[in-house]
């Protein structure tokens, strides 16, 4: 019963702490550390979107691809090896999209404000 209980608490039955709670603190700073890697990527992304803007501006093309995003959205499910399901690799893709092309619009009205100058 005491056995039980120090388990309960999150302790060994040799009185040390639980496997648990170290495993889930290193899981925790590798998920940090994934976190900054996905923030520069998608800024990176971003930065690439920003300069499409601009590209779209110029050659006078709309902002939205439909097909592209259709292929974009494709493509990341086809790839998708887990545990995400495919359903939601495609929200977050959306979401990705969405920012992005939010992005090559304020890169291109403001490409083309300064023009207007």
């Amino acid at each position: 019963m005491a056995e039980e209980r120090e388990l309960k608490g999150g302790s060994t039955p040799s009185g040390g702490p639980a496997r648990g709670e170290g495993e889930i603190d290193s899981l925790r700073r590798r998920i940090d550390v994934i976190d900054e890697q996905l923030l520069r990527l998608l800024n990176s992304r971003s930065a690439c979107a920003v300069e499409i803007g601009k590209v779209k501006r110029a050659l006078g093309l709309p902002v939205y691809s439909p097909e592209r995003e259709a292929w974009i959205l494709e493509r990341v499910t086809r790839e998708n090896p887990g545990p995400l399901d495919d359903a939601s690799v495609r929200r977050v893709f959306e979401r990705i999209i969405d920012e992005s092309r939010r992005l090559e619009r304020l890169a291109a009205d403001e490409d083309g404000d300064k023009r207007g100058e």
